[in-house]
């Protein structure tokens, strides 16, 4: 028995969460077992926590899509016993028992080495937002965007992959400009490097074909109306990242920017990049984040404390990166 976070639904009780004993018969097939150090809580982990989205798809299940821990029992090859794993992605906390809990059962395929950069609270720190964060960056990179180009757009800006996107952005010598719907988050979002804070609302009204321009390149969270806007204000050639839909899973806008700037929409999905690339992102992270920031980044609880700050992340009233200290 370990103890975690269950999800459980039945006709009877229907669609519950709680923090409980858990029987190891709950793990999933795996080649490595993992005593967990530290998970987080995503937006994808809320919306599985308080069932206000369709994510887990297999019951019970425990959530929590990162995590970091020590290999307590492997039969691959590429891990041994006492060393220390980072996880992000492939389906856990979905259709695979995840991280919010003490012990974990994982594929090897999915797992990346901690790059020695970082300690296992620090990965946390990073998880999948900063994962995802650095694939955007990359992705800008890949499709020629220089800080030369001019201005960067980041919106989202005060939670986890807006603020380490910012971060990153800002030491890898960019102009960025935040955007967050939280005037109270302009200091820290420009403590991170932002060189200037817009206000959520000028990017939620319904978008223009074509905006005057502005922006070389963009890293967009949000979806819906917001990426709209963002495509529409774009330079001839610019590229757009787009990672998240904390805005709506829809897209209400024109072909224009595309056919008529030349401008560039690159889907990007952390969940199962393939490993050279994982592999690669970390590398770069550790390389290009300044470490320094990641105390300002997160925040960190306890797993008793999981299910309730899950409701409050859904909220927007959560800051940057939240860590779960599975052990306390």
């Amino acid at each position: 028995m370990f103890k975690g976070i269950l999800i459980e639904k039945d006709d009877d009780a229907g669609y519950r969460a709680a923090l409980k004993e858990i029987d190891e018969a709950v793990l999933h097939d795996g080649d490595v077992t993992i005593r967990v150090a530290y998970s987080t809580l995503n937006y994808k982990d809320g919306l599985a926590i308080t069932g206000k989205g369709p994510v887990v798809r297999r019951f019970p299940m425990i959530p929590g899509i990162d995590l970091v821990g020590t290999v307590e029992q492997s039969d691959s090859p590429d891990y041994q016993v006492g060393e220390t794993v980072v996880h992000t992605g492939w389906g856990v906390g979905e259709v695979h028992p995840g991280g919010l809990a003490e012990k974990a059962r994982l594929k090897s395929d999915w797992l990346v080495p901690l790059p020695e950069a970082f300690t296992p609270r620090q990965a946390m720190a990073i998880g999948t937002a900063g994962f995802t964060a650095m694939l955007c960056v990359m992705a800008l990179e890949r499709h020629g965007v220089t800080p030369d180009d001019g201005e960067i757009l980041v919106t989202g800006a005060a939670g986890g992959v807006g603020g380490v996107a910012v971060s990153l952005l800002a030491r890898l010598g960019y102009t960025v400009v935040g955007v967050s719907g939280r005037p109270e988050e302009s200091d820290y979002i420009k403590s991170l490097g932002a060189s200037e804070v817009l206000d959520r609302a000028d990017f939620t009204s319904p978008a223009k074909p074509i905006a005057r321009e502005r922006w070389a390149g963009a890293i967009d969270v949000v979806g819906s109306h917001t990426l709209a806007n963002v495509c529409s204000m774009m330079k001839y050639r610019g590229v757009v990242a787009a990672c998240g839909l904390a805005g709506g899973m829809d897209f209400p806008a024109t072909v224009a920017p595309f056919i008529l700037r030349g401008v560039t929409l690159a889907g990007i999905d952390s969940v199962m990049c393939p490993r050279p690339e994982r592999l690669a992102a970390w590398q770069r992270l550790a390389r290009d984040l300044d470490a320094s920031k990641l105390e300002m980044l997160s925040s960190e609880i306890d797993l008793s404390e999981a299910i309730s700050v899950a409701a409050d992340l859904l909220e927007g009233k959560v800051r940057g990166r939240v860590l779960v200290d599975v052990s306390r």
